[in-house]
């Protein structure tokens, strides 16, 4: 038995059981392509939202994207997180990304989380995603935040993102946020990573398909897939802020995180990668419902108050 193999038996009895459960309901043959695929995401209808107790959460409009400000109402933080969530570039806001936004003002102090509604393929492909992350981190540079003062998170899409938005600031010379968080990031669009062909059959949200989203092309258009703005894998890390990586053992995207960690530590980034053995895709969404996604937003408390402190 592999060492890997070994330790994967080792997730927790809750975070086994949601994976089965997740891996049953995509095992559908109907149900779980539109799943997989992202069709049903984009035709999923959820309830209003209802901004928790203590926070307010402000709409601003923007010339291509609505964006939402939540901070809490006894707000005193200086320091304020961009989030970018994640849908393989054709999913839109949803109402977990909300929870997200009040998880991270949460653990960072109180402090005020933007979190954006960019555009998506197939109507608008590359660059359409960065031009609107980076029109959000030059408004809150507007409003009189440092980039020492801002915090970029992502998941998925929103991950690779991320690293995509911090590469163009470099290359721009435009100032840096102070950290970077990333969810089972998305940063091969390729799919050439190891992990691919070696978690195809254990992957249970993305798995045992050539219809998954991870093999979209809508989003990359008639673009290079290996453009670093595209595919972050493919570019440099030179002068990156310190990043906190956590990726599933069991994902696809498993070397889409370590291929990042392995070269932007070669860089001299200060890097903190975290597999969690046995975990799907962007298990952080468990939240509170097993070990695995606790601990996860406790390494990112621990990741930003390390650096606000």
């Amino acid at each position: 038995m592999k060492q890997r193999d070994k330790k994967e038996m080792d997730a927790s009895v809750q975070g086994t059981l949601i994976r089965e459960l997740i891996a049953r309901f995509t095992s559908d043959h109907l149900i779980g392509k539109k799943i997989k695929n992202g069709e049903l995401r984009k035709k999923l209808v959820e309830p209003s939202w209802n901004v928790p107790a203590g926070f307010t959460m402000t709409e601003i409009e923007m010339e291509t994207f609505t964006m939402e400000w939540l901070q809490t109402k006894q707000n005193h933080s200086d320091q304020v997180l961009l989030q970018l969530h994640g849908g393989g570039y054709v999913g839109t806001m949803r109402n977990a990304y909300r929870n997200f936004a009040v998880a991270y003002s949460e653990l960072g102090g109180g402090m005020p989380i933007l979190t954006i509604d960019y555009r998506v393929a197939p109507e608008n492909p590359y660059p359409a995603a960065l031009e609107d992350a980076v029109n959000a981190y030059e408004w809150l540079l507007q409003q009189g935040y440092a980039g020492e003062q801002i915090f970029v998170a992502g998941d998925s899409a929103g991950g690779g993102l991320a690293l995509a938005l911090t590469m163009y600031l470099r290359d721009h010379g435009t100032q840096l946020p102070r950290g970077i968080i990333a969810m089972s990031p998305w940063t091969d669009l390729t799919a050439s990573g190891e992990s691919y062909q070696a978690n195809y059959e254990k992957d249970p949200l993305f798995g045992k398909t050539r219809d998954s989203l991870i093999y979209n092309r809508d989003y990359v258009g008639l673009e290079d897939p290996r453009n670093p703005y595209i595919s972050p894998a493919f570019g440099d890390f030179d002068g990156f802020p310190p990043m906190l990586i956590q990726v599933g053992s069991y994902e696809m995207l498993l070397s889409d995180a370590e291929s990042v960690a392995k070269k932007a530590k070669g860089q001299g980034v200060k890097v903190r990668i975290h597999v969690y053995e046995g975990m799907f895709h962007v298990f952080q969404m468990a939240m509170q419902l097993m070990p695995e996604s606790i601990q996860a937003w406790k390494e990112v408390r621990k990741f930003l108050s390390l650096l606000i402190s």
